[in-house]
This record gives C-alpha cells, sequence and structure tokens, in this order.
C-alpha cells in the first residue's frame, strides 16, 4: 500500500488553536516550544495541529492577521526540531463537527467562504510541501452529505493547486470521518492526496463514562480486550445511535483491528492511495492497563499495513497522555504511539 513518507507516528495539539477558549492568554500559554521540544524527543514525527477557522477569520471571510502568527510559530519549531505538521482546519465558517450545522452543505457562500479561507493558506503555507500537509475538514458528520462533501473537496483541492501543486491533502469521509465511509470518496485527484480517517473503536470503551455521549451513564467502565459479544451488547444499550455495522464482520478468533481495517486497506490499495489515521485514543476514565493494551494492539496493526497516525492527543480535553491519569504509563504510552 503507498505510504504517507514523513507522517508515520504522530501526536495531536488538540485544545490549542481548536474547541478552545479562544483567547490571546489561551493561545499564549496552551503550549508553547517547550512542548514542540519534548514531543520530538519521544521519537514521533509529525504533529497534527487542530485549528477553528476564528483564530484566523471572521464570520463574514475578513482574515485575522495576528492569528496567523501561531500556526506560523507551531510551523516554525516544528522545523527546528525536525517534525513535519498536519494543519487541520477543525470548524469552518458554518460548520462544526460537534454543532448541528448542516447548512454549511446547502449553502454556497458558506462553501465560497471554506474555499476561500484554503487559497488564503495555500498562498501562505504552500511552499512548505517538504514539511507540512493540508487537511481539508474535520469530521463531516452526515453521511447523506457524502456526494456534497465529495464536490466541495473536488474544488477546494483545485483552488489549492493553484498555490501548492505538490503538497498532501488529507481528505475525510463521512460518518465523522468513519474508516467505513473511505469508499465513499472520490478517486484521488491527484498522486499527492491523501485518504484520513478517525478510529475510536470500540467506542463504548474508549469513550467510557464521557459526558458528552447520551445515556452514557457517569460511572459505565470497560476492560479491554473484552468478548466481542460484550462490546456488541453495551454498545446496543448505551450508544445506540451508534452503528454496530462494524462489528458483525468479525469472524470467531480474528484479530479486531485487522477485521475493521481490511475494507480500507482494499480501498486504498486499489486506489493507489496512502491511509492515514488523524485521530486515535482512550479517555482518561478507562483503567491504564487496558488502556495500554488497546494502543498495543492498534499500534501493531498500523505497522503491519504502514498505516500513520497521530494520536488524540497531547494534553487535556480527556484524552490528553501528558496528563495526571497518564503519568504511570506514559513512557510505555509513548513506545506504543
Amino acid at each position: 500500500m503507498k505510504q504517507f513518507t514523513g507522517y508515520k507516528k504522530g501526536i495531536n495539539l488538540g485544545g490549542w488553536l481548536s474547541q478552545c477558549d479562544h483567547s490571546k492568554q489561551h493561545y499564549d500559554s496552551f503550549i508553547m516550544e517547550s512542548d514542540i521540544s519534548r514531543i520530538a524527543s519521544w521519537g514521533l514525527d509529525h504533529v497534527r495541529l487542530p485549528v477553528d477557522y476564528e483564530l484566523i477569520e471572521t464570520d463574514h471571510g475578513d482574515f485575522i492577521e495576528d492569528g496567523f502568527q501561531y500556526i506560523n510559530n507551531c510551523l516554525r519549531w516544528c522545523e527546528k526540531y525536525g517534525l513535519n505538521m498536519i494543519l487541520d482546519l477543525h470548524k469552518t465558517c458554518g460548520y462544526s463537527f460537534d454543532e448541528s450545522s448542516a447548512d454549511f452543505f446547502q449553502n454556497k457562500k458558506l462553501q465560497d467562504i471554506f474555499v476561500d479561507l484554503w487559497k488564503e493558506l495555500s498562498r501562505r503555507y504552500g511552499d512548505f510541501s517538504d514539511h507540512l500537509a493540508f487537511e481539508l475538514l474535520n469530521e463531516v458528520v452526515d453521511k447523506d452529505t457524502a456526494q456534497v462533501w465529495n464536490d466541495i473537496a473536488g474544488r477546494t483541492v483545485k483552488a489549492i493547486r493553484e498555490y501548492a501543486p505538490a503538497i498532501p491533502i488529507l481528505i475525510g469521509g463521512v460518518e465523522n470521518n468513519s474508516i467505513s465511509s473511505l469508499k465513499l470518496l472520490s478517486m484521488p485527484y491527484d498522486e499527492n492526496i491523501v485518504y484520513n480517517f478517525h478510529f475510536y473503536e470500540p467506542l463504548i470503551f474508549t469513550h467510557q463514562s464521557a459526558y458528552w455521549i447520551k445515556e452514557m451513564p457517569s460511572d459505565f467502565s470497560m476492560s479491554y480486550p473484552n468478548q466481542l459479544s460484550e462490546f456488541m451488547s453495551k454498545t446496543a444499550q448505551h450508544l445506540p445511535q451508534c452503528n454496530n455495522q462494524i462489528y458483525s464482520n468479525i469472524r470467531p478468533g480474528q484479530n479486531f483491528f485487522d477485521a475493521v481495517f481490511a475494507d480500507a486497506v482494499r480501498v486504498a490499495e486499489e486506489r493507489n492511495v496512502a491511509l492515514y489515521c488523524g485521530e486515535y485514543g482512550v479517555i482518561d476514565k478507562a483503567d491504564v492497563v487496558s488502556t495500554l493494551n488497546w494502543y498495543s494492539e492498534i499500534n501493531s496493526a498500523f505497522e503491519r499495513y504502514g498505516i500513520g497516525r497521530a494520536a488524540w492527543t497531547y494534553k487535556g480535553k480527556d484524552f490528553g497522555i501528558t496528563d495526571e491519569h497518564y503519568a504511570p504509563i506514559l513512557d510505555d504510552l509513548i513506545k506504543l504511539l
């Protein structure tokens, strides 16, 4: 399978310039140069930088010059410490994965603002293609927007290529960048397209006791590994909105990750496109032994198939691996990224 060179093992900087308090005080203190140096010391090769549009653009499409400086700083620090960087537009004007914002897929004005923002990002950063990649948009939720999203993505790639002909561009599928939705993406527009997915399965384990999930008990706990039937029954009970189809094709005795990666690997091989997992991780409510077990298994699968990835996340956001919960296993966890 085609490889995403330079982006094998990374970590997210979630909560810094996205899903955050959009204030100068927060921007200046949450991530600093010392954090990038620390990440490089772990032997990783890149960071994924989620950015909300509010950092760099108003709702009217006017650019905020001060906001771009934080992207510049991160890029400069990464260059200094030998890391590559993925610039992920985590939220665009009119759309966010965690809000009801379907208007984006029906509103040409909002789509124009999206394309124009990527034109500006390409104009500013298109010359950094040897150590920077672009990720068009984080987690398109509605599966019914698959074709509309393909059309928007195609238009945006064309606009980016005017300024950045060689920069890698990551595109994820619907249903929150589901691995099972990659086959719905358009054929790669050129040789520098990467198919991007997020992976938190079994969700009932990785998001146990998550306060933002409806019907999830605040005291729910589950270990890993566990019986597939247990994952399925608990998912049906506490996450009825989730599709258990991802488990239904797993044969007795088959490795979980091999089974759920298989279709995406086949699609990538048929289309000669690299695969990348932009987010994966375990909530800080899970016991640390189970967390290590899960990371060990998914790491082995990533290595078998040559899939690049970035763990969610460096600090905070209930998944931060440098937070107190993970301290007893941090050294072992770093080896499994």
